[in-house]
């Protein structure tokens, strides 16, 4: 077992460069089984949800060469079984990308329910009505997914009934190689969406309308093999910007691309920092007092989901009361009361949490209770006084390269440390 330990309450220094989306990553990865040849990924993150799906790939029969830290060569034309390996499938949300890859390049896949973290339900009806529409039949026994294509994979009209990320890129995946159109209405246009568009192109794809509601795909009979990089990951970028802003700093966030950032940009700027947008970096200079805001997380073009628990964070230092809104999933405030731990003043009812800003914050032992908690407890133990201790830190490095090493740079005093589980 290991834990984080934050010696806390010096600011941040210096400038940070972000590594590629994981968001981006995990559904290009698992579309390079569309491809009829080999596909050279780069600028991928070096984190354990990329290891686990490219070790999802090779267990299936792809031939998978890592080039460097960041650079994996995937050839899928020799994939010899439609069942995914459960073992691994179980411990990944985006494990649920084989569904769309495998059904429109091999017409069949068996997958297990994806994991990932827990906050709250994540159905995958609206992936299972796309599919369906496309001419997919999709059952699910004992917790696995079994889907094949009985009459081949024919375009459709798909509306969302809400904008899913993951419904999006599903269909996505089976349409590119569907017979006819496909049209997806009321689709999800956030930044990774994009990226997978432009990927599918590369290979000869034609997707249209990516990062707007509607998005239009003409299926193709083959794909051809491609080097594509991958974008930065806008919620590190997120990140790094709010852990300059919490502990007073100035950090320049290199290799970001800022217009993804827009959300978070204005936000701060309104609770009273200094932020300079770069040709592809950011710099935050932490001010205070840090000033109430009133944040509703939301799907793309607003604020992120997966920033909400960073900035809850930093509002529990500001001045006055500010309130946060999740619009996206039902439980994604249990991290609260880590928080609380260390001195925050939070109450929450429902998806809407009050926080009350208080003069300062301890040092406390706290859990990760998944990725992006794992992140907001980080950025409070930053600015607390004292020593933080944080355990269940595997969820945090799901998603964040080197993020010990990334935070030393910018004089934090944080450090892993292996420990032994007490004995029941």
């Amino acid at each position: 077992m290991e834990k984080y330990i934050i010696n806390g309450g010096r600011p941040l220094f210096g400038e940070v460069a972000v590594s590629g989306a994981k968001n981006a990553a995990l559904p290009i990865l698992a579309a390079t089984i569309l491809s009829d040849g080999e596909c050279r990924i780069e600028n991928i993150p070096e984190i354990r949800d990329v290891s686990l799906m490219i070790e999802i790939l090779y267990k299936m029969g792809a031939e998978v060469r890592t080039i460097d830290r960041t650079t994996v060569e995937i050839e899928s034309s020799r994939i010899y079984t439609t069942a995914s390996p459960n073992d691994i499938c179980r411990r990944l949300r985006g494990s649920y990308y084989l569904l769309g890859a495998m059904l429109g390049k091999y017409g069949k896949v068996e997958v297990e329910m994806p994991g990932g973290c827990n906050f709250g339900v994540r159905p995958i009806d609206l992936h299972i009505k796309g599919l369906e529409a496309l001419g997919a039949v999709i059952n699910i026994e004992n917790g696995i997914i079994k889907a094949e294509v009985p009459d081949g994979l024919k375009g459709a009209t798909v509306y969302l009934d809400k904008a899913s990320v993951g419904a999006t890129i599903n269909i996505m995946l089976a349409a590119v190689r569907a017979e006819g159109t496909t049209m997806i209405e009321n689709a999800a246009r956030e930044p990774h969406i994009v990226d997978l568009a432009n990927f599918l192109n590369s290979m000869g794809a034609s997707v249209r309308g990516a990062g707007t509601d509607t998005i239009k795909i003409k299926g193709v009979s083959s794909l051809i093999g491609v080097t594509y990089s991958i974008i930065p990951d806008q919620i590190e970028a997120g990140t790094f910007m709010i852990a300059a802003a919490i502990t007073g700093g100035d950090v320049t966030v290199s290799n970001i691309i800022p217009k993804h950032m827009e959300s978070l940009t204005s936000k701060l700027i309104e609770a009273g920092m200094e932020v300079t947008e770069l040709d592809e970096a950011i710099r935050v200079v932490g001010k205070r007092p840090i000033s109430k805001l009133k944040v509703t997380a939301i799907y793309y073009p607003g604020f992120p989901t997966y920033l909400q628990p960073q900035i809850t964070a930093m509002l529990s230092l500001a001045e006055g009361t500010s309130i946060v809104t999740e619009s996206v999933w039902e439980n994604r405030f249990r991290y609260t009361e880590e928080l609380k731990k260390m001195g925050a003043d939070i109450s929450v009812e429902g998806r809407v949490a009050t926080v009350k800003g208080v003069p300062s914050l301890h040092g406390a032992s706290v859990t990760a209770c998944d990725l992006r908690a794992g992140a907001a407890v980080i950025l409070a133990g930053l600015a607390a006084e004292g020593v933080t201790e944080i355990d269940n830190i595997m969820l945090v490095e799901r998603g964040y390269e080197d993020i010990v090493g990334k935070l030393r740079s910018l004089g934090a005093e944080i450090s892993k440390e292996s420990f032994n589980e007490p004995a029941i």
